[in-house]
């Protein structure tokens, strides 16, 4: 392993010598590594890219030229837009309701887009909305995902996932189901469901057998219990709609997913770069394939190295889990008083001993995609060349949270 490491780290640094930190680089023999093993794990059915995740158009694209990934999981309404405008693709579901009216009124002006694009939606209120931006009649009809709920509630007050819709149940499935198929301007063409609680929460937390265990108790009863409500809601829904689709899962659950016989296709994206969170799971580790780089720029001690920023923190629960870590070399760590900063990281461990000023320390960002919040350009890299630099979504002007 220490072996790999220095290969992995004389290799970044030769491919990047010309360039002055911080940058972010992608790997792309791992990238593609990972996109392959997800498709082996959806087991024949297909992968949706969660843009968020990638926040890159020429990685998604490239993704999306690999079997078993089809369609893209934007994350807002005027994103999607953009990438069907842009001819990346034809199917893009938005994760999240919108109340964007600009975009809602783009969208409704446009039979191509309103063709190309799904919106998420869980109760009526969304419908009101849209139809007070654009009412029945002066638009396209509208294609719409139901957004089911599941959390896992084993016990009155007890609430095990993410909060996010209100329709928990089959039989609330089918009452909204029943009264997109009485409105006017809508189409109900598929079904959502994210167990966070089992794709989006590692079961091997570094050290924490106690938790450990629990996590991996709660997600067998999630799942099994996600299971009957999921196929029950799908046949509620499908009694009002001709269902295209439905979608579940992310990159900690792909395999699982799969195997649901009530879901045609499941979501991943995270899995492509391969973050820290991901450290954490049994069942499959994506091959970390992105990375950031920051410069030696004094030595405050024998013992430590500090380089600039580095602060790269992701969002969530407040954590040591959402600190971006010291990959390369090997055996460096944040300091505990300091963690990562705003302007400058004290690094300790026996490899912080061994650096100069001037030199790299690659760092690894704990989410996927909010990496590329923090650069305008990413540097691909296959073997020890940059073979090309691509824009992420800040570098071509945009940001869509």
């Amino acid at each position: 392993m220490a072996i790999e490491s220095d290969k992995l780290r004389e290799r970044l640094d030769r491919a990047t010598a010309h360039l002055d930190p911080p940058y972010a680089v992608v790997d792309l023999t791992a990238y593609d590594a990972n996109a392959a093993a997800l498709a082996d794990r959806a087991a024949g059915k297909p992968i949706r890219l969660a843009s968020k995740s990638v926040r890159s158009r020429d990685l998604i694209a490239r993704a999306l030229t690999r079997p078993g990934w089809q369609g893209v999981m934007a994350f807002t309404l005027p994103e999607a837009i953009w990438l069907v405008r842009a001819g990346l693709s034809d199917d893009v579901l938005v994760a999240y309701p919108t109340a964007d009216r600009a975009a809602l009124t783009e969208l409704a002006a446009d039979p191509t887009l309103a063709a190309a694009i799904t919106l998420m939606i869980d109760g009526t209120g969304q419908l009101d909305f849209i139809d007070a931006v654009r009412a029945p009649g002066q638009r396209a009809e509208l294609r719409l995902c139901l957004d089911l709920d599941a959390s896992w509630r084993p016990l009155r007050g007890v609430h095990v996932g993410v909060r996010r819709s209100p329709v928990h149940s089959a039989r609330a499935a089918g009452a909204l189901a029943a009264t997109v198929a009485g409105r006017a301007g809508f189409r109900l063409v598929g079904l959502m469901s994210y167990e966070a609680q089992i794709a989006g929460l590692g079961d091997a937390p570094p050290g924490r057998t106690l938790l450990a265990g629990a996590i991996r108790l709660a997600q067998r009863g999630s799942y099994r219990e996600l299971l009957a409500r999921r196929g029950a809601a799908v046949a509620a829904v499908r009694e009002h709609a001709d269902l295209e689709f439905v979608n579940g899962g992310g990159t900690g659950s792909v395999a699982a997913t799969s195997a649901d016989p009530a879901v045609t296709e499941v979501t991943a994206g995270s899995g492509l770069y391969g973050p820290t969170l991901f450290d954490a799971y049994r069942a499959w580790r994506p091959t970390p394939a992105a990375f950031f780089a920051c410069a030696v720029v004094r030595r405050p001690t024998p013992e430590l190295a500090t380089v600039l920023g580095g602060g790269w923190i992701a969002s969530g629960q407040a954590a040591d889990s959402r600190l971006p870590r010291p990959w390369l070399p090997a055996g460096l760590k944040l300091v505990g008083t300091e963690g990562a900063g705003e302007v400058q990281t004290p690094l300790s461990g026996a490899a912080a001993a061994t650096l100069q000023v001037g030199d790299r320390v690659w760092f690894r960002h704990a989410k996927a995609g909010e990496l590329c919040e923090r650069v305008n350009e990413l540097h691909l890299v296959e073997g020890d060349a940059v073979v090309a630099t691509v824009p992420t979504y800040r570098g071509e002007g945009h940001a869509f949270l």
